[in-house]
């Protein structure tokens, strides 16, 4: 793959506790977006790995691959035409894989200025409607049913 381009597959990963809280980072060049962890894939990067690596640079959160869930769901989205240069010419649609991960409410957070302008546990359904995609959104209304499973 030309390493001058984003792949058009990505990773999701609802950080939360066991109340449920869930872990929220607002983007630092669009004030006013909150998400979960995304990050996409480099170079042949296992799913898995990508969801441990972009846990731990946006986050500092640095746990083993099994804490993390994946769950096996994916979601296909037309990739904003403002984020399009980051591709490939003629991509425009992405692969999301979602993946979770359970965290104490007292872990310390190190969010990545350079993506990051803040950082806030909100409770799912806070979350759920803070979130600028629906994709992130749509997880985190899931989160209490695949947390009970």
């Amino acid at each position: 793959m030309d390493t001058r381009y984003k792949q058009p597959i990505s990773v999701l990963v609802l950080i939360h506790t066991a109340a449920l809280d869930v872990l929220l980072l607002e983007r630092a060049r669009q004030p006013g977006f909150w998400q979960s962890v995304t990050g996409s894939r480099e170079d042949e990067e296992a799913l898995l790995e990508v969801a441990r690596r972009e846990t731990r640079e946006e986050t500092g959160i640095d746990l083993p691959a099994s804490a993390f869930c994946d769950w096996r769901l994916s979601n296909r989205f037309e990739i904003f035409p403002q984020w399009r240069q980051r591709y490939a010419p003629g991509i425009t649609h992405n692969l999301e894989h979602v993946f979770s991960v359970e965290v104490a409410a007292d872990y310390p957070i190190r969010i990545a200025a350079d993506e990051h302008s803040a950082w806030q546990w909100r409770s799912w359904r806070e979350a759920a409607e803070l979130c600028f995609s629906w994709s992130n959104r749509d997880a985190i209304l899931m989160l209490p049913h695949r947390v009970a499973s």
